[in-house]
């Protein structure tokens, strides 16, 4: 630009000749020094080539090369992301589906890059085409809808060799989508409702076999219960039977024995009445007279005359009526009623 302007002014005769040279010279020497300092910045690298041959690779910062014979090839050393079309393919139960992705990629030697591979972008993108179709291949059409980390694993490997020499590093592969034919989803959508129908049939059938044993176990146990306490009303009534049958036995005895006192009393009355002073009675007889009237008064007689108190019948009455049986009967009685065994076993299950 500066020997343009520098010709126009020797032309309009402005400048002399050496002036002219001056310019020029000058204008050599900025554009030298323009293209022998090269500025390359920090998230990249730059491969310098001198006359078409490769030198060296630039780092980040000011590179002085040599001027007019060299060249820059710049290399962005961030992570790129690459999208990945959408791709068809067949799976190995030739169910058609589409999927597409995405690829994380990182330059790892920029001089690979440059002499191996003329847009490694692209050849990374269309590798991974590829690959994509060929992976979906060999699954079945399950597989490619569930098992998404592995399709992910097998596109990276798959990538990992060819792009090394590439001195480029796939990061991460991602698949974001992978879809059957419409004919397909129609038949698993109806698939999956019949699946939810069988479940829901399974899950009622369930729960009226669940309630069916569980109502079969309460007619049971309340069968049980029912005839425990049948049974237990018949030991009671029968229980009750007996202490009746015993007290109308001690009853009868005891008006028996009575009936021969009063009989007795009789006879001694009639015998006082006559005029015989010499009276002889039966030990028997004596005895029951005695123990008759203890009874009837509550009281014993000691020998100076007085009354003693008694609250409770003798020994051998208590024999006679048999108090004590009865007694014993009522209190099995009352604890059988209070809680039967039967039932307070059941009670504790």
């Amino acid at each position: 630009m500066l020997s343009g302007f520098a010709l126009v002014l020797f032309f309009l005769g402005v400048v002399s000749g050496l002036e002219l040279v001056g310019i020029l010279f000058l204008a050599i020497v900025i554009v030298a020094v323009d293209s022998a300092v090269v500025v390359v910045q920090a998230t990249e690298k730059r491969v310098l080539t001198v006359l078409g041959s490769y030198r060296k690779t630039l780092e980040p910062g000011l590179n002085v090369v040599p001027p007019f014979v060299s060249r820059t090839h710049a290399f962005d050393m961030r992570t790129q992301t690459l999208d990945v079309p959408q791709q068809e393919a067949i799976t190995r139960d030739n169910s058609p589906v589409t999927a597409d992705a995405v690829i994380y990629v990182k330059v790892m030697d920029a001089k690979k890059a440059y002499l191996e591979v003329e847009d490694y972008t692209n050849a990374v993108s269309n590798l991974a085409q590829t690959t994509l179709r060929a992976v979906l291949g060999d699954m079945e059409l399950d597989e490619t809808l569930s098992k998404r980390g592995q399709i992910n694993a097998a596109i990276r490997r798959e990538l990992d060799a060819p792009t090394d020499e590439w001195g480029v590093r796939v990061e991460s592969v991602e698949v974001r989508e992978v879809k059957p034919s419409i004919d397909v989803q129609d038949a698993m959508e109806q698939q999956t409702a019949a699946e939810r129908r069988r479940r829901a049939m399974i899950l009622e059938a369930q729960g009226e076999r669940r309630s069916a044993i569980e109502r079969a176990q309460g007619d049971k146990q309340s069968n049980v219960i029912r005839a425990q306490g049948e049974k237990q009303s018949q030991i009671l009534e029968a229980q009750g039977d007996a202490v009746s049958t015993v007290l109308r036995a001690r009853s009868a005895e005891s008006m028996g024995e009575r009936a021969v006192i009063d009989r007795g009393l009789e006879t001694l009355e009639n015998i006082g009445r006559g005029e015989s002073t010499t009276f002889v009675l039966p030990q028997e007889l004596s005895s029951l007279v005695g123990r008759y009237g203890k009874h009837l008064t509550g009281s014993d007689v000691r020998a100076d005359g007085q009354s003693l108190q008694s609250l409770d019948f003798d020994d051998e009455t208590r024999e006679l009526l048999g108090l004590d049986d009865v007694e014993s009967t009522l209190e099995t009685l009352d604890t059988d009623v209070e809680r039967p065994p039967e039932v307070a076993a059941n009670g504790e299950d």
